[in-house]
């Protein structure tokens, strides 16, 4: 499991006892592997037949979709019966703990169907004051990005390394990602465009793999808008164990998604959310 990134008493600190943290953690890795086995059964398959469950437009789903959200939300009835679950196929069941698992069984549908591995599975874990802990995991590739509750780590089929954004990097000089080039609404994409244009590079469609990639200092800034609290709640655990930041368009808190802003460090993060507000 590699080191832990912080101390005993800090875990403490955030108001989650140690055992209790250690609970979550282990109780995440386990949604975390029986989620890569529904997700990889039909990953690159013929079996594989996407249905739109939109009225309007394209939002795909599958039924490798569903099959990881059961398999999460089993564990976490015999393990956790008394927290409560947001999950993007099947809705929100009530708890009583003050603690809520916030699950995406295949954050990147349209990639999974492609046959693209950007797309991931997205647990986190939020308690009464926000975001406390969450796993963004690549199946395919085998990388599972963690943070929150003292780690901060990458762990890959052979290693585990240490999670830090990279810092001391202007807009003029930064990587930018988002999931679609249109963003949102015509006004969205005009601010994203502020920022797009000072930046170095921009990259588009690598959906919840963009901000593991931020997590682990190789992307600088991701802008999107039109996100769910089950797209955005374990990002913002991972981004901010490895010293980023991760907020909306005016700088208030991200978890219940819509326009986000993640950014490696404050400076970058103040000059790109400037240029948003226009």
């Amino acid at each position: 499991m590699g080191q832990d990134q912080g101390t005993r008493p800090e875990r403490i600190a955030a108001g989650i006892s140690a055992d209790v943290a250690d609970q979550i953690v282990a109780t995440a890795h386990r949604l975390a592997d029986a989620a890569r086995i529904e997700t990889l059964r039909l990953f690159r398959s013929p079996d594989l037949h996407p249905q739109n469950k939109a009225q309007k437009g394209f939002d795909p789903v599958t039924d490798a979709d569903r099959a990881s959200e059961r398999a999460m939300r089993a564990i976490l009835a015999a393990e956790r019966p008394d927290d409560a679950i947001l999950g993007e196929e099947y809705g929100t069941s009530p708890g009583s703990s003050g603690l809520t698992w916030v699950l995406d069984p295949i954050d990147g549908t349209r990639a999974f169907m492609s046959g693209a591995p950007s797309w991931g599975v997205l647990i986190g874990v939020t308690d009464g004051r926000g975001v406390i802990y969450g796993i963004v995991d690549q199946p395919h590739l085998g990388e599972r990005f963690e943070g929150g509750l003292g780690h901060a780590r990458l762990t890959g089929r052979d290693s585990v390394t240490e999670l830090r954004v990279r810092h001391g990097v202007a807009l003029s000089e930064a990587t930018l990602m988002s999931t679609y080039p249109e963003v949102g609404s015509i006004e969205e994409l005009t601010a994203f465009r502020r920022v797009a244009d000072r930046a170095r590079l921009t990259r588009y469609g690598l959906d919840c793999y963009a901000y593991a990639l931020l997590a682990a200092g190789h992307v600088d800034l991701v802008i999107e808008a039109g996100l769910q609290s089950y797209d955005i709640v374990a990002p913002i655990a991972v981004i901010e164990a490895a010293g980023g930041v991760v907020t909306d368009w005016t700088g208030g808190p991200a978890r219940n998604g819509g326009r986000i802003i993640a950014a490696g460090s404050p400076e970058l993060h103040a000059e790109a959310l400037e240029l948003l507000a226009g």
